[in-house]
């Protein structure tokens, strides 16, 4: 089976599907396909003989055929502000369909600015109206920085329908236009990037770690089925895939015997280290391990530290200090624990013996400094 080389950026946070809190905000066709298909979190499927009354059924974004002047183009809200690094443009299944050339500009908007886009309404078998157009162009989202210049898209067979993009800017965007030219189809859209989301206000509550306040994975000794940066996206998670997953760790005992506490004597474990968003302090803690039912972990525990340099490497000797004691978990279920933390700028998540985690949620107060 062929497998292409990914390039380095797609270790960092997805910032443009549904599922990391990325929105459709503008499409100007969305005849044969909707365009919010682009950013959803499944990877695309084929089906042979599924139509609609507009025609073939694609799980893309696919337009019309252009019988008149311009070309199509979208506006996606990513997830956060965040410092673009790179793009998978992915043209799966449209193989005589597929959009020839892209290109893709981006823009950091003001609330002000972000209402002159008009209400979306998602359906196939639509374009945007005279009006609509009328509207958006207000926005002047034609002049927005362009970040990726016109670039060829190959078909969306197997061995050509990953198309990475790198990027070299280093502004913090809010949206993104992505341009078709002149039409057709792309199946998935992901952005990769370093958050840069505002301040929250030092009252409030905030989930320091999720990726749409600025958290991000920076380290993990085991990603076999699920990288660890899938836990910390909003929502819940969707399916298995959507979580964090380890290989079964093969130091196992032959039969395994448990301590006083419930927990198992066993003697490896997995980790995932997190940066927050902002440096805090930790007042209450989520672990939901929904659809883990026969692979979630034994027990998790949560430590914590603050870096001055903000930097972590695995060959450091860290001064860790435990925010929570090993706990056990149980399956598909999500648990609380109310904790009392210091200041800390990063993370780190231990699992034993290995298995899957949904998401965590770190709740707190960030520092005043």
């Amino acid at each position: 089976m062929f497998e292409r080389i990914k390039p380095g950026f797609v270790e960092f946070s997805e910032l443009a599907s549904a599922g990391a809190g990325g929105k459709v905000a503008f499409s100007t066709d969305d005849f044969f396909a909707t365009c919010e298909n682009m950013i959803s979190d499944s990877e695309p499927i084929f089906i042979e003989d599924k139509y609609t009354e507009f025609g073939k059924w694609m799980d893309g974004w696919e337009t019309r055929r252009k019988r008149v002047a311009g070309h199509d183009w979208c506006i996606l809200k990513l997830a956060t502000k965040c410092i673009i690094k790179g793009f998978l443009v992915d043209t799966a299944f449209f193989t005589g369909n597929y959009a020839p050339k892209y290109s893709i500009q981006a823009a950091c908007l003001t609330p002000e600015e972000e209402s002159l886009i008009p209400r979306r309404v998602e359906a196939i078998g639509t374009a945007s109206s005279e009006d609509d157009l009328e509207q958006i162009k207000k926005l002047e989202s034609d002049k927005w920085e362009e970040i990726v210049p016109i670039t060829a898209l190959q078909p969306g067979y197997e061995e050509t329908r990953h198309n990475y993009q790198k990027v070299l800017s280093d502004e913090a965007w809010t949206h993104i236009r992505v341009n078709m030219f002149p039409d057709g189809g792309i199946a998935r859209l992901r952005v990769f990037g370093e958050p840069r989301p505002e301040r929250p206000a030092l009252t409030d509550i905030v989930d320091l770690v999720s990726v749409v306040n600025g958290g991000c994975c920076v380290g993990f000794s085991n990603a076999h089925f699920g990288h660890p940066k899938n836990i910390i996206k909003p929502g819940k998670g969707r399916s298995m895939s959507d979580g964090w997953e380890t290989a079964r760790r093969l130091d196992r005992p032959n039969i395994i015997e448990a301590n006083a506490d419930g927990t198992l004597k066993l003697q490896g474990n997995e980790w995932a280290v997190f940066k927050l968003g902002f440096p805090g302090t930790i007042k209450k803690i989520s672990v939901d391990t929904t659809h883990f039912k026969g692979n979630f972990p034994d027990s998790v525990k949560f430590e914590g530290v603050y870096l001055d340099n903000f930097n972590w490497t695995e060959d450091k000797e860290i001064p860790w200090q435990t925010i929570l004691n090993s706990s056990k978990l149980s399956a598909n279920k999500e648990h609380w624990y109310k904790v009392d933390s210091e200041i800390i700028t990063h993370l780190r998540v231990t699992i034993a013996p290995d298995g899957g985690l949904s998401r965590i949620k770190i709740f707190g107060l960030i520092d005043s400094e």
